[in-house]
C-alpha cells in the first residue's frame, strides 16, 4: 500500500495542531504530566541532536527497555528523526536475555526507562555501553534525559526515512528458544498502522489506554504507531496495583487486551455476582440494561466503543458474554512478522472460534498439511542475523509461512485450530493439537490457566492453575472438595465435546505460580509449554497410576 509514512503524520500534527493533548502521564499515585503534540516533538528533536552528535552512523540500533510511557514514544520518534533504529526490549526481560538481545542486536546505546526490576537486569548491560535514562527510571548514576536535552536545540526540518529502511527490530517474547530480531521497514510498518486505523475507523477524538508492553507488536501497532496516525489521545497505566483508577481516567473508547486479562476481568465480576445470577438479571427489560452498564462501568469500559482480543486465543463463549453486556468485543489474529496486520472481526464477519477476516489487502490461503499462510502488507523484511531462517520461513511467492493450523469459511472468516509445531503424538501414534482443548478449560471460571500435554503417553492430561481467587482457600478442605468436583465435570464436559483419540485423561491441579517473573509465561501471559512440561515430567507417570480423574500436584 502506497502511501503517507508515520513521521509525515507526525510533523502534520505538529504543524497544525501543536496544541493538542497527545499523551497523558501519570505518576506519584496519580498525578499527572500531559504533552501536546507540540510538547511531544519539541522533546523528540532535542534528543534527536543529541543522539547525532554521539557518533553513531546512520541505520545504528538504539536498545530501549521501558515500560509504556510517554517518553518510550519520544524517544522512538527522536530514533527515527535522527537516522537510527529502535530495538525495544520487554521490560521483564532478566540479565541474561538483555545481554543476548544488546548483543544480538548490536545495540549501541541503551535507552533505560519506567522499570521495576532494572536491578535484577542491569548485569546483562555492558559497563561500556552508552546509556541514558528516562525521567520515569529507577534511581541510578546514568545520565539522565533532562540533562542531555537541556541545552540542545531542535533537530530542524522534517527528516525523512525511506520506506525501504529498516525501523525497527520486535524482538519475539522467546516461547521457544531465543528470541529472534523480526526487522520492520518504515514503509510496512506504515501500511499496517494507516490499515489498521482505516479498518477500525479510528479518529482524532478517540482515547485509548497503553499498558500491554510497547515491545510487543499488539500494543506497538495498535497503540502507539495508530494514534501516531490517527492523531488521537493515549493514557498510561502507572501501575498493576492502580489500574481501575487509570481506566476510569482515561475513559477510553478504545481498549484492546490478551485474552487472560479478558478472563480475570469476568471473574472479577463473578466474585462480586455468581454468573447465573447476573444472566438472568441481564435478561430483564431495561434492568438488564442497568446491570451491564454498572458491570462495565466498575471495569472502566463504559466508554469503549470497540475491544479487541489479541495475542492468542479466546474462548468464544467468553465473547459472547462481553457482547451481551454491551461491549463490542472483537478477536483478531496476527503476529510480529507482520505487524499485527493480518485478521480481524467485525460485527458483520463474527463467529465464536473464528478470528476474523483478512484486513484489506491481506492475501491468505491455507498449505496442503493445513498451515495458515499470509502476505501482508506489514509483512517483515526477515529475522536479523538470520538469513536461512527467513528463507525457511517463507514459500517461494512471499507468504509467510504462520506455524498455525487453520481452516477459511467461504466469507473469509479464519479458524485457528492448533499450532504446527504444538502439535504431539500419543502411544497410540494419534495426533493432538492442545490450544482448541486449552479454549475449552480456560473459559471455567475456576480455571487461570491450563496445559493440554502428554506427548509418547496413552492419552493426554492437562495441567490446571487454579484460579487466582481460589489459591490462596484451598487449605479449606470444602473449597477444595468443591473445586474438586468442578474440575471433574469440565473433565466430562471437554471430553464431551472432543474427538476419542482427543479425550484428556485426567486434569492435574498445580499449586505452583506461574507468571512472567518465574519464566512460565511469556510477558504476553502466554504459556511457555516447554517449561511447564519440564517442570513436571517426573511426576507423569505416578499421576496416570493413580487412575483418578483430577489429581492435585
Amino acid at each position: 500500500m502506497a502511501g503517507k509514512q508515520i513521521l509525515d503524520f507526525v510533523y502534520e500534527r505538529e504543524a497544525a495542531q501543536p496544541n493538542k493533548r497527545y499523551m497523558i502521564q501519570p505518576y506519584d499515585g496519580g498525578k499527572t504530566t500531559e504533552y501536546t503534540w507540540g510538547e511531544t516533538l519539541q522533546q523528540a528533536r532535542k534528543f534527536a541532536t543529541w543522539l547525532q552528535g554521539q557518533g553513531l552512523q546512520p541505520g545504528d540500533k538504539i536498545a530501549m527497555v521501558s515500560k509504556n510511557c510517554a517518553h518510550f514514544i519520544i524517544s522512538e520518534l527522536a530514533i527515527w528523526m535522527a537516522g537510527y533504529v529502535t530495538v525495544a526490549v520487554y521490560p521483564t526481560v532478566n540479565e541474561k536475555t538483555l545481554s543476548y538481545i544488546l548483543g544480538d542486536s548490536d545495540a549501541k546505546l541503551l535507552i533505560v526507562g519506567k522499570l521495576d526490576t532494572w536491578d535484577e537486569m542491569k548485569g546483562g548491560a555492558p559497563a561500556d555501553l552508552p546509556k541514558v535514562a528516562l525521567p520515569l527510571a529507577p534511581k541510578t548514576d546514568i545520565q539522565s534525559f533532562d540533562d542531555v536535552i537541556a541545552d540542545q536545540e531542535p533537530l530542524a526540518g522534517n527528516p525523512a526515512r525511506d520506506p525501504s529502511e529498516l525501523a525497527i527490530l520486535l524482538y519475539t517474547s522467546g516461547s521457544t528458544g531465543d528470541p529472534k530480531g523480526v526487522m520492520h521497514s518504515f514503509g510496512a510498518m506504515s501500511d499496517a498502522a494507516r490499515g489498521i486505523v482505516t479498518g477500525l475507523k479510528i479518529t482524532p477524538d478517540d482515547r485509548g489506554l497503553s499498558y500491554l508492553p510497547l515491545a510487543h507488536v499488539f500494543e506497538r501497532a495498535y497503540v502507539e504507531c495508530a494514534s501516531l496516525v490517527a492523531g488521537h489521545t493515549i493514557f498510561f497505566a502507572e501501575a498493576l496495583t492502580t489500574f481501575v483508577k487509570d481506566l476510569q481516567r482515561a475513559e477510553p473508547t478504545l481498549f484492546i487486551s490478551v485474552p487472560r486479562l479478558w478472563l480475570k476481568f469476568q471473574q472479577g465480576v463473578f466474585q462480586k455476582m455468581p454468573p447465573k445470577k447476573l444472566a438472568f438479571l441481564l435478561k430483564i427489560p431495561i434492568l438488564g440494561g442497568i446491570v451491564s452498564k454498572k458491570v462495565l462501568t466498575g471495569l472502566g469500559l463504559q466508554h469503549v466503543r470497540l475491544a479487541g482480543s489479541g495475542s492468542a486465543p479466546i474462548p468464544g463463549e467468553l465473547i459472547a458474554w462481553y457482547r451481551n453486556l454491551g461491549l463490542n468485543l472483537l478477536e483478531g489474529y496476527a503476529m510480529s512478522e507482520d505487524f499485527a496486520y493480518s485478521h480481524l472481526s467485525t460485527l458483520e464477519a463474527s463467529e465464536p472460534g473464528y478470528v476474523g477476516v483478512p484486513y484489506p489487502e491481506v492475501k491468505v490461503r491455507i498449505s496442503e498439511e493445513g498451515e495458515i499462510l499470509i502476505d501482508s502488507p506489514g509483512k517483515m523484511m526477515g529475522y536479523y542475523k538470520k538469513d536461512e531462517l527467513t528463507k525457511e520461513c517463507f514459500t517461494d511467492d512471499g507468504f509467510f509461512k504462520t506455524g498455525d493450523r487453520g481452516a477459511r469459511k467461504s466469507n473469509g472468516l479464519l479458524k485457528i485450530t492448533g499450532r504446527v509445531k504444538e502439535l504431539f503424538k500419543t502411544s497410540k501414534g494419534k495426533y493432538i493439537a492442545p490450544a482448541p482443548i486449552e479454549n475449552i478449560l480456560n473459559n471455567h471460571p475456576s480455571v487461570e490457566l491450563s496445559c493440554v500435554t502428554g506427548s509418547g503417553q496413552p492419552q493426554a492430561y492437562a495441567l490446571i492453575l487454579p484460579a487466582e481467587a481460589l489459591q490462596s482457600k484451598l487449605g479449606d478442605p470444602a473449597v477444595k472438595q468443591q473445586l474438586t468436583d468442578d474440575l471433574t465435570a469440565l473433565l466430562a464436559e471437554v471430553n464431551g465435546k472432543v474427538e476419542h483419540h482427543e479425550h484428556l485423561q485426567c486434569l492435574v491441579a498445580v499449586s505452583d505460580k506461574w507468571e512472567i517473573g518465574n519464566g512460565f509465561l511469556t510477558p504476553t501471559m502466554k504459556i511457555r509449554r516447554t517449561t511447564i512440561e519440564d517442570t513436571y515430567k517426573d511426576n507423569v507417570t505416578g499421576w496416570y497410576e493413580k487412575g483418578q480423574k483430577v489429581v492435585w500436584a
